[in-house]
């Protein structure tokens, strides 16, 4: 019983450092375009504009997994930017609210007319675009210093 009992302590000691690491690690993606920009506004921070085809853009799901995911961005973005994903997704079961989808494709429209995937963009707190850059297969701290570069 006692040894049953110390097996279901570290199971849920585990499940709440797995739970406790996620959160430590999330990525702060503001939920609207207009958000971003009061946020950036109000902290002086430029707004990371992030183009995506989460479901079905290799290049996107990389950029994904190897930058935005990475404990070094996500460490340097919370002191350092503002993030907004203005994704497209074409699956069905990732479909976004209208309201969503219309957003998304006025930002579109003003920022990414050629419709390049992935396309990120940094913005100044007016939303007049500072530069733009794709993927590239780099370290996460170079991808941080070649956002830099535009703000500087």
């Amino acid at each position: 019983m006692i040894v049953n009992l110390f097996l279901g302590l570290k199971k849920i000691n585990f499940i709440l450092i797995l739970l406790f690491s996620v959160f430590a690690f999330s990525q702060d993606w503001e939920s609207s375009y207009e958000k971003a920009i009061t946020s950036s506004k109000e902290t002086g921070k430029p707004v990371i504009l992030v183009f995506a085809g989460s479901d079905w853009c290799a290049s996107c799901i990389k950029l994904e997994r190897e930058i935005w995911k990475t404990s070094e961005f996500i460490s340097y973005a919370k002191e350092n930017y503002i993030l907004y994903k203005a994704d497209f997704p074409r699956k069905k079961t990732n479909k976004l609210s209208k309201e969503k989808e219309k957003q998304n494709a006025k930002l579109a429209e003003k920022y990414n007319p050629k419709g390049y995937f992935p396309l990120v963009v940094v913005l100044n707190k007016e939303g007049k675009s500072l530069g733009k850059i794709g993927y590239k297969k780099v370290a996460p701290s170079i991808y941080i210093s070649l956002l830099n570069s535009f703000v500087n």
